[in-house]
């Protein structure tokens, strides 16, 4: 079952989108819009889904996701009535997963939510391949530095340097990049 948290602007005790997460059987915490502090809500419930209910996300609201996006990231649905392509564009860049407009009925629910999960997770997957990405990439300077230290310091070819290096790592049971970056810290203090 997931846990959701609703963020509620309106200042009706029960709220129709409420009453239908209750009746799909989701486990749903209430919290006010009203002196939201989204992070600290999200820590203490950890809510696998969080869902805004508002007329019109607020600069406030937009900036409390995009924190929450980028310290506790899950998936965020927003249900509002301003369809404005400004608001919708403010939002998905905050770290909304999906976006609605005009309403809610009680059999759309588990579909919205499903997609907003999907997306989310899809999202999330494709951030996990750019940092590794990212990171190869550093590695990849990384070792090419050493490898033209090596070729300036001891008059080898890219080849022989980039053996060199590959030698270090399996003599000290190192990895090429750690080896790689004692070659340009040692280089870097020599200079």
């Amino acid at each position: 079952m997931l846990r959701v948290m609703l963020v509620d602007d309106s200042h009706e005790e029960d709220s129709p989108l409420q009453e239908g997460l209750v009746a799909a059987g989701y486990d749903v915490v209430v919290v006010s819009a009203q002196g939201l502090s989204l992070v600290e809500r999200v820590t203490e419930y950890a809510p696998d889904v969080i869902i805004i209910d508002t007329e019109s996300p607020s600069r406030d609201v937009l900036e409390h996701v995009s924190v929450v996006s980028a310290h506790h990231p899950r998936p965020i649905v927003l249900f509002t009535d301003d369809g404005e392509n400004a608001s919708i564009q403010a939002a998905l860049t905050a770290g909304v997963s999906a976006y609605v407009v005009a309403g809610i009925q009680a059999d759309r629910l588990q579909p919205i939510l499903d997609v907003a999960v999907a997306r989310f997770e899809h999202d999330q997957a494709l951030r996990g391949q750019l940092r590794d990405a990212q990171a190869r990439l550093v590695e990849r300077k990384l070792i090419e530095r050493a490898k033209g230290i090596l070729m300036e310091q001891k008059g080898v070819t890219e080849e022989r340097a980039y053996r060199l290096l590959r030698k270090l790592a399996m003599d000290r049971n190192a990895k090429l990049v750690d080896v790689a970056q004692q070659v340009v810290d040692v280089a870097k203090l020599l200079s």
